[in-house]
């Protein structure tokens, strides 16, 4: 068998097994493989449990094996990016020789489960499948469990009108609830939500006949703010940024706000949300004039960018 059929063979048993797409790359195929004692010419009968560390053990194999010289950096990247998940999936046991090793010890180790030996010892034969039922009727396969655990962590949103919504998980969701939940009802009280991006799905909620009503082009999702608020009593556009990292209102974005807003007759407020103080003061020197700022942490405040307007004209 060829190195690459191997490697690919591979692949295919952690797909099997149940891992996510990215334990299902060439490095976990090739990690899967040295733990399994597998080479490029070895029967897959002859797969085998043996413990072994992660640099002469598990890299080296794969070195001289199958020609693949990582950089001696890449340790990490393989226990954090392979190994972990083999752990969490019942593919492989940390430390199975010596469970009282420290975390950082030099001695640490990896051994796949008997399951999976019987899997690998199977492929390629009559009792593949059997043996993979066998592993995964014991074992819950590993996207699911990420998946419910990504379900637990997604963020509940209440829009206005009392439409359920549901955001991806992190801080960045976090804030955008926030807006919606505690902003809008203290300084657009009435007002309607128009639009919400998402990490994962950027039309999340998108009120087409009332944007184009505006004039807002509701086709240009990646030029849209992180949240669009309405306010018609006082014919007002809340557009609203929220910044957890990056991406507050500088010259720079309003410029490019101005643009996609240009048709709308409404008056806009362009407003920062943080969550926090903290957050706000990395970010201060970069927000444009003429702005507002929202800080979640103060959910009672605004922060005005443009002295100018509340100062009476000489």
């Amino acid at each position: 068998m060829s190195r690459v059929s191997r490697i690919k063979a591979a692949q295919e048993i952690l797909k099997a097994l149940g891992l996510p797409p990215a334990q299902q790359n060439e490095m976990a195929g090739l990690v899967l493989l040295a733990l399994g004692d597998l080479g490029p010419n070895a029967s897959w009968i002859d797969a085998r449990r043996i413990s072994k560390t992660v640099t002469k053990g598990i890299m080296a194999f794969i070195s001289e094996e199958y020609g693949h010289k990582y950089a001696p950096n890449t340790r990490e990247t393989v226990r954090r990016k392979v190994l972990h998940q083999f752990v969490q999936a019942g593919i492989a046991e940390y430390n199975p020789d010596n469970p009282n090793l420290p975390t950082n010890s030099p001695k640490a180790h990896y051994a796949l489960t008997e399951p999976v030996v019987k899997v690998l010892q199977a492929y390629d034969s009559g009792s593949y499948a059997k043996a993979v039922d066998s592993f995964l009727s014991s074992q819950p396969a590993l996207v699911d469990v990420y998946r419910k655990k990504r379900q637990v962590r997604m963020v509940p949103l209440t829009a206005p009108d009392g439409q359920k919504l549901v955001l991806s998980p992190g801080a960045h969701s976090l804030l955008q609830a926030r807006i919606v939940e505690d902003f809008a009802p203290r300084f657009a009280p009435g007002g309607e939500l128009l639009y919400i991006g998402d990490t994962a799905q950027k039309t999340l909620y998108v009120a087409q006949l009332e944007l184009k009503k505006l004039s807002v082009p509701v086709g240009e999702h990646d030029k849209l703010p992180d949240v669009l608020l309405l306010d018609k009593g006082s014919c007002r556009l809340f557009v609203v940024e929220a910044v957890t990292s990056h991406g507050p209102v500088s010259p720079k974005r309003l410029h490019e706000l101005e643009g996609v807003f240009s048709e709308c007759s409404f008056e806009r407020i362009y407003i920062t949300a943080f969550p926090d103080i903290v957050e706000f003061k990395k970010h201060v020197a970069d927000i444009a004039w003429e702005t507002e700022v929202w800080i979640a942490a103060i959910p009672d405040h605004m922060i005005h960018f443009n002295g100018p307007k509340f100062l009476q004209s000489q």
